[in-house]
């Protein structure tokens, strides 16, 4: 089955390609250079990946899903959210996002480093939002980064339940327990099971 991710990050389209398997030939925003992205204003990761789905929708045929999704620490009261990529700027790279948020929770004991990644997914198709899932992955905040693979917050990152970041427990961990991970369990559940997608099989 083709799937259209409404992304330009590589790294997102991967783990979707990674976790959906070979049944699924994942394509994104890449492919189409003139695409404009779809601009996110919404206040929920819902409500972008409505936006960015719909945006996409109307150019590409077919299956189109969109992805927003971030990170909600607790001592900051749920920020950086929405704004996970571009807490520290609307150009900031990932790495300067992950050294303010250390910052900004310098003086907060591991006790309260409480955190959870959010993933929302929206799917759509000729100008209609067919489908919603949403699934978190909760954890805590590391006091350094750790680790080399991943991307985003990973190296700051720690599951429940485990004692070392995303980063660390590497892809074949991350891609079990992950926010995208659920979500995206969920999303293929609904392609394989619905009859609005018989056709585009």
């Amino acid at each position: 089955m083709d799937l259209f991710v409404a992304t330009r990050n590589a790294h997102k389209t991967a783990e979707f390609a990674q976790i959906l398997g070979p049944e699924f030939v994942v394509r994104d925003l890449r492919t189409i250079p003139e695409a404009v992205p779809g601009e996110e204003t919404g206040s929920t990761f819902e409500e972008n990946a409505i936006i960015k789905a719909l945006a996409a929708a109307a150019i590409v045929p077919g299956v189109v899903v969109a992805d927003d999704s971030g990170l909600e620490v607790d001592a900051l009261h749920g920020a950086p959210g929405v704004y996970s990529a571009r807490y520290a700027g609307s150009r900031a790279p990932d790495v300067e996002n992950v050294i303010k948020l250390l910052r900004d929770l310098a003086a907060v004991e591991s006790t309260e480093r409480t955190a959870r990644f959010c993933c929302a997914l929206a799917v759509a198709r000729r100008g209609e939002v067919l489908a919603t899932f949403i699934a978190t992955s909760e954890g805590h905040i590391s006091h350094a980064l750790g680790g080399g693979s991943g991307f985003g917050y990973d190296p700051v990152f720690v599951p429940q339940g485990y004692s070392r970041t995303f980063a660390e427990l590497g892809p074949d961990v991350k891609n079990r327990l992950s926010h995208r991970a659920r979500a995206i369990a969920q999303l293929r559940a609904y392609l394989g099971g619905r009859p609005p997608f018989a056709s585009v099989r």
